[in-house]
């Protein structure tokens, strides 16, 4: 059974990609289905495109809550605590939208984790 190359490209990507790449890429990635929907609005997909746009992006940042409440964590506790404010915050941002939508509430959504993956891509600087 031959695999698609772009399957196994990707495989061997997430494979050896450094983890702060891959969590940069994955924010990249929920931004940019957030924009899509924004940017088409009026679709008449746009319901069900906005759900799975939001439900992506809540599962990113399911996912990094659970790690940084891990008490194995590295990072500082009060950049802990301030990413697990930040990821309340989308939590209510993304229910709000889900419960009213409307195309400019996913702005701050896109613009943080713009900004957070670009924060994931700066190299950290010696001690």
């Amino acid at each position: 059974m031959s695999l698609n190359p772009m399957n196994a490209y990707k495989k061997v990507e997430q494979e050896t990609m450094p983890g702060r790449e891959v969590e940069s890429k994955v924010l990249i990635k929920a931004a940019n289905k957030l924009k899509e929907c924004q940017d088409n609005w009026e679709s008449a997909d746009r319901d069900k495109k906005l759900d799975e746009s939001l439900k992506f992006n809540q599962l990113i940042w399911s996912i990094f809550q659970s790690e940084l409440a891990a008490e194995d964590n590295p990072l500082p506790k009060k950049l802990r605590l301030n990413l697990l404010r930040l990821s309340a915050f989308i939590d209510g941002r993304s229910l709000e939208t889900m419960a009213y939508p409307a195309p400019e509430k996913l702005t701050i959504l896109i613009n943080i984790n713009h900004n957070i993956a670009a924060g994931l891509r700066e190299q950290p600087k010696a001690a």
